[in-house]
């Protein structure tokens, strides 16, 4: 449901892109004068030129008293021409868009009522920096899960998702340290909460950290980190049932020293790493 949600959202995304490419083509420059172009004033004098197939009308009734642009820029921004072929475009374009934009909101009224029974975890990851919307914490834990058993550590869970560098060493030089490709949904979901606190003065332990990053690093290899400490934060909440606080992303979770298996479950992991064991039968379990 989750990723679909996010497919919804891309093709939404592509859609709006379509109609700028219409205005563009008939050198209206909308984008010039209002900040969304898809917002109330601007999308009210698409519709009006939608009707009258031309821009001379007076756009001063449709212009919000909220917006910056004056009367004149707009004006001005509309210096151009709407053909019927582009008309007809943007038409069934904005219809699209509607379309979209009602099954998104349906599908997230279910999402929502699905997530009912993961509320207590739901307002746990609402405390972590950049998580503010009650669907983005649902996302995550689509993707990750509840039960942080299956990750040993945290570094496990990070590795999973793709935001820990590829371990490509030889002779002692690394070649490369990319991170991998998994994680296809999570790790633009958690790069978004990333880009959303470090423009943010609520939690400057990871602000400092990310501008400290950046520096050494560069932008993009920064944001990764901070989303690492972001999930790293995110696995010691789940595992165990705690609000964030600022050492939790400090954590990286280290593989536990004494370790104890049974035969079978000793048996499994054998099998597993590809050996074939021989007189099994022989062994009295534990």
């Amino acid at each position: 449901m989750c990723r679909y949600y996010v497919k919804l959202t891309y093709m939404c995304t592509s859609e709006k892109n379509r109609a700028q490419n219409c205005l563009t083509v008939c050198n209206f420059k909308l984008d010039d004068v209002f900040s969304d172009v898809f917002g109330k004033s601007a999308s009210r004098i698409i519709e009006q030129l939608l009707q009258q197939s031309n821009p001379d009308f007076d756009v001063a009734p449709f212009i919000d008293s909220c917006c910056k642009a004056t009367v004149e820029n707009v004006r001005a921004a509309l210096d151009g021409e709407l053909t019927s072929t582009q008309a007809e475009k943007l038409k069934l374009i904005r219809r699209h868009m509607e379309n979209l934009s009602d099954l998104k909101d349906a599908l997230e009224t279910h999402i929502l009522s699905l997530a009912l029974k993961y509320q207590p975890q739901i307002d746990l990851l609402l405390t972590v920096p950049g998580i503010s919307d009650p669907l983005t914490a649902i996302r995550i834990l689509a993707e990750v899960g509840a039960d942080m058993s299956v990750f040993e550590t945290s570094k496990q869970l990070c590795s999973w998702a793709g935001l820990s560098p590829q371990n490509n060493e030889s002779a002692g030089k690394k070649k490369t340290t990319r991170i991998g490709r998994a994680g296809t949904y999570l790790k633009p979901l958690l790069v978004q909460c990333t880009l959303a606190v470090t423009k943010s003065d609520k939690h400057p332990e990871l602000k400092n950290k990310y501008q400290a990053l950046k520096k050494r690093r560069g932008g993009k290899k920064a944001v990764i980190a901070i989303a690492r400490k972001l999930l790293t934060a995110i696995w010691h909440i789940l595992s165990k049932n705690e609000p964030y606080n600022a050492a939790l992303y400090q954590k990286a979770g280290r593989p536990p020293t004494n370790r104890e298996l049974t035969p079978a479950q000793a048996f499994d992991l054998l099998r597993r790493r590809g050996y074939i064991i021989r007189g099994e039968d022989l062994i009295s379990p534990a």
